[in-house]
This record gives structure tokens, C-alpha cells and sequence, in this order.
């Protein structure tokens, strides 16, 4: 009954912390190559909708992980999802930081993004740990591809994000490798296209709300 409960309570504290709790990063917030610029009032808030977006990005990576390690029957790939997404909450802490600095907010969305990526999670444990891997490296690649984009976009007086965008892609990368490392299965075509969609979705409504 207890290994039964377990799952269960680390699923919802890590629900709860990601969404109403202040996120503590274990390593210092990435330092830009360069002294940020001026930016104007427009570029501040592209700026702020941006890591919005990427917020709500690491709010989904929490979700998913957490969801991936409840259903997995393997203790060893379960340690390896919870791992992954402390590590993330790195990430949730400097999205976070780099939103109260530019003075935006994060999605009020976010109950919302969390409960579709937790659910997404469960199903692709739930089709065995070579898809499930096979789910979260090519969620990783997709992201990695996101974060390049934002690198293009930041304003470029924004080094602070940049620094921080530029970690969280290297992670990303690394994540990827490690899932397949373990034994990720590639995800069939649809599955791909599917999920580029959902993603689109995401971002586009993360952008403004």
C-alpha cells in the first residue's frame, strides 16, 4: 500500500510547489557574457512574453517528469525522471526571476498547462519506458529547437534572458541524449507532428495570457 501512496504524494506535492510555490534554483542564475542594454517599453514586455512562454515551458517539464515517474515500474528510470526535473526546477526558478525582473507575470494559465502535460505524461509512461523515454527526448528536441528561436527574438539589449535561454538550451540537449542513452524509442511521424501542434498552441496562448 505504501509504495502504492508514494507516487501519489510526490505528485502532488511537486503539483503543488510547481504552482503555488516560489521555485529555488540549486545552481546560480546564468551570468551574461555582457552588460544588458537599454530596451524600451515594447521590447520589456516581448521580452517578459517570451519567458513567459519559456516558464510555462519548465512548468510542463515539471508535470511531465513527475507524471513519467509515478507510472514507471523500473526504480532506476523512476530516479532518473525525478533527477531530471529537480534539475528543471532550475530552470522554473530562472524563468521565474528573469518575469519579476522585466515586470511581467507568469500564465494564468499555468493549473491548466500543467494538468494537460501531467496527463500527457501518464499515457506515454503507461506505453512502456522505451516510448515514454522516447516521448520525453523528443519533447526535449522540440524544446531545444523553441529556445533557439528565442535566442533570435530577445531583444538584443536582453543579455540577462539570453544567458538564461542559452543554459536552459544546453540542458535541454543533454536531457534528449540522456533519454535516448536509456533506451528511447523513436516516436512514429504522427506522433512528432502531433505534438508540434500542441506546442504551437501552447506558446501562441502563453505568449498573451
Amino acid at each position: 500500500m505504501t509504495l502504492m501512496i508514494d507516487p501519489v504524494l510526490t505528485a502532488a506535492d511537486a503539483a503543488l510547489r510547481t504552482l503555488f510555490a516560489r521555485p529555488h534554483a540549486t545552481r546560480a542564475t546564468p551570468v551574461p557574457s555582457q552588460a544588458p542594454g537599454e530596451m524600451s517599453e515594447a521590447e520589456r514586455r516581448e521580452a517578459g512574453a517570451l519567458m513567459r512562454v519559456n516558464h510555462v515551458g519548465e512548468v510542463c517539464a515539471q508535470a511531465l517528469y513527475t507524471a513519467q515517474a509515478a507510472v514507471t515500474r523500473d526504480p532506476a528510470l523512476r530516479a532518473h525522471f525525478l533527477e531530471a526535473a529537480h534539475e528543471e526546477t532550475d530552470h522554473l526558478a530562472w524563468t521565474r526571476q528573469r518575469l519579476d525582473e522585466l515586470g511581467a507575470r507568469p500564465s494564468i494559465l499555468n493549473p491548466l498547462w500543467y494538468a494537460g502535460a501531467f496527463s500527457l505524461g501518464l499515457v506515454a509512461g503507461r506505453l512502456g519506458d522505451p516510448l515514454s523515454l522516447g516521448f520525453v527526448a523528443e519533447t526535449e528536441r522540440q524544446v531545444e529547437a523553441h529556445l533557439d528561436s528565442h535566442l533570435d527574438r530577445l531583444p538584443s539589449g536582453d543579455s540577462a534572458s539570453k544567458a538564461v535561454v542559452e543554459q536552459m538550451k544546453l540542458d535541454e540537449a543533454r536531457h534528449a541524449s540522456q533519454a535516448v542513452d536509456a533506451g528511447a524509442a523513436e516516436l512514429p511521424a504522427p506522433a512528432k507532428a502531433l505534438m508540434r501542434v500542441a506546442s504551437r498552441v501552447m506558446t501562441t496562448l502563453a505568449h498573451r495570457i
